[in-house]
């Protein structure tokens, strides 16, 4: 039980200095259990890529599963095999990630009155492509539980093959609401 309770507490001190410094401090979220009840609500995931070769950002949406060990925030993607995103993925792994919920325009007398409600997530990873058919097919289970609130699922080999699977463990993130 101590070496259970030992590594909550680690992970809690990695998660909070992992944060960015954030500019509006009344806004931010740091309790653990909102920032994962926040990831739990999105159904997107927006993954920016650097693109050396153009000397440009390439961000794409996508659906994603998300998971928490004891020390680690991992989310999965899924997509072709071959294409723009997995050619930039080989050539970093290093990402940029976004989510977002819960918007609403909060209406005011004037422009400058307007306002959003939202909940929103940013922040860094390496991604890597998962080969191994067995953490492919968890993976994908753990993209379907996300998306649909069902965990259990055939996937046929011929299905697993086609497929690119890969994985981002979070570096840093920082929590912003505003409800």
């Amino acid at each position: 039980m101590t070496a259970l309770i030992i590594l909550i507490v680690q992970f809690l001190v990695k998660e909070t200095e992992k944060r960015e410094n954030m500019r509006r401090k009344d806004r931010e979220v740091t309790d653990n259990s909102e920032i994962t009840d926040i990831i739990r609500s999105c159904s997107c995931c927006r993954l920016g890529f650097y693109d050396k070769e153009a000397d440009e950002v390439y961000i794409v949406p996508l659906s994603f599963g998300y998971e928490e060990t004891a020390t680690q925030r991992i989310f999965y993607f899924h997509g072709a095999k071959v294409g723009r995103k997995v050619e930039l993925l080989k050539a970093s792994p290093k990402v940029g990630f976004e989510l977002d919920a819960d918007h609403e325009l909060m209406r005011g007398a004037a422009a400058c009155n307007h306002s959003m409600k939202y909940k929103s997530i940013i922040g860094t990873g390496v991604a890597e492509i998962i080969e191994n058919d067995d953490e492919k097919r968890r993976a994908l289970l753990t993209i379907m539980q996300q998306q649909t609130g069902q965990s259990v699922w055939d996937i046929p080999y011929p299905m697993l093959a086609a497929v690119c699977v890969f994985k981002l463990t979070v570096q840093k993130l920082s929590c912003k609401a505003h409800i």
